[in-house]
């Protein structure tokens, strides 16, 4: 793993960076050896890292038999070209790994699509010689005019296979709006959140299902539907795609279709990881991509999961240095910034059932008053305890 701390980045947010970097390569079922950072205003326009710290991991990677380098940023096609000659090995930055562990977790016909265009998108602007293959899959008689060389044939394949992806992408996002349509006069409420902080377990809890649930970064690429049904009323819950510090840009192109349930929600469940260490900057990433779907502004919840996780370092009695961020209590945190605010913000644990019956009641009032407003002579002509 390799970072740069530029001048606007400190070292501890580097860190953090790879760390998660980190975490997606063992998702992607790597073994990550060594991480490498070097300090420098910008990273190097050839290199991306400088020549003495580009010798050193050459020498680590010939000694320790190294397959893959990973950066933290998106490379340029020069960057990878170098890098790849230099170190002799694979080499990928952040986007190229997350669009892997996408197309790994890929289930559906959407997600794939999705997943496919994205990564066509990506390796357009980093077309080589070695992606001359591509031609056999329609056939390279008749296609190549006069002069075109190889790579030029490569370009054109792909950007007709992205014209034909997005045709198709057009055509279920439309038969996904027939379906959201059909789903009758029922509150739509949706969980949002960071990758990885439990919503599918908030879903699985709460709707009595079985969506796929597992300690990994993005679990769910799908959006999954459920009914749910709490008291004598009914609504519909969507568990959505989680959302990424640097997410590549032609992803969020690709998958915007998939955050229409967010769009169209009544109520978002904002969940957060209360346990890691970096859940404010986490809950920033998803609210700035809120604000970009134009959903900032709908009736939300503050649903901060994993109290049974969360740990602090107690300060000594007789240490008068102010405390710090480890040193607050679950208690501490509750009167801090998250007091004041005007969203509703409950404290659980999913997996261990902790305060759910506080959150069904929060969450029940919610959509009961939008269900009133919205249908006034509806009379909940629904079997109590019903439940999907």
């Amino acid at each position: 793993m390799v970072g740069v701390i530029s001048r606007n980045e400190t070292k501890e947010r580097v860190r953090e960076y790879l760390d998660e970097l980190e975490f997606l390569a063992e998702t992607a079922g790597a073994v990550t050896r060594k991480l490498f950072t070097q300090k420098l205003d910008l990273p190097d326009s050839k290199n991306y890292v400088g020549a003495g710290k580009l010798f050193e991991i050459k020498e680590y990677v010939k000694e320790h038999k190294i397959d893959i380098a990973i950066f933290d940023h998106e490379l340029g096609p020069s960057q990878i070209r170098n890098l790849e000659k230099t170190l002799s090995c694979r080499i990928l930055d952040r986007n190229n790994l997350i669009l892997d562990i996408f197309a790994k977790r890929a289930r559906t016909a959407h997600a794939k699509t999705q997943v496919e265009l994205a990564q066509y998108q990506y390796l357009l602007p980093r077309l080589t010689r070695m992606w001359t293959h591509l031609e056999r899959q329609r056939g390279g008689i008749g296609l190549r005019g006069p002069g075109e060389t190889e790579i030029e044939t490569d370009r054109r394949i792909i950007r007709d296979r992205i014209a034909l992806l997005k045709k198709k992408l057009i055509k279920i996002d439309k038969q996904k709006a027939t379906q959201r349509k059909n789903r009758g006069k029922m509150v739509q409420v949706a969980l949002v959140g960071y990758t990885n902080v439990g919503k599918s377990t908030v879903m699985n809890m709460i709707s009595k299902s079985e969506v796929f649930a597992e300690n990994k970064l993005f679990a769910t690429l799908d959006t999954t539907v459920r009914k749910v049904v709490i008291e004598n009323l009914p609504f519909l819950m969507s568990d959505t795609v989680g959302f990424i510090r640097k997410l590549p840009h032609d992803l969020v192109e690709s998958f915007i279709s998939t955050l229409d349930e967010v769009r169209e929600a009544d109520v978002l469940i904002h969940v957060v990881d209360i346990s890691h260490s970096d859940f404010e900057e986490q809950l920033g990433v998803v609210k700035e991509t809120l604000a970009e779907l134009d959903a900032n502004d709908k009736p939300t919840i503050l649903l901060f999961n994993k109290i049974d996780a969360y740990t602090f370092i107690e300060k000594d009695p007789d240490d008068l240095t102010p405390a710090t961020k480890e040193n607050l209590s679950l208690d501490d945190l509750k009167k801090t910034w998250m007091a004041k605010s005007d969203i509703p913000a409950l404290f659980i644990s999913a997996i261990k059932k902790q305060n759910i019956e506080e959150f069904k009641k929060v969450l029940y009032e919610q959509v009961k008053k939008i269900h009133i407003e919205r249908y006034p002579y509806n009379d909940f002509l629904y079997n109590i305890g019903e439940n999907v």
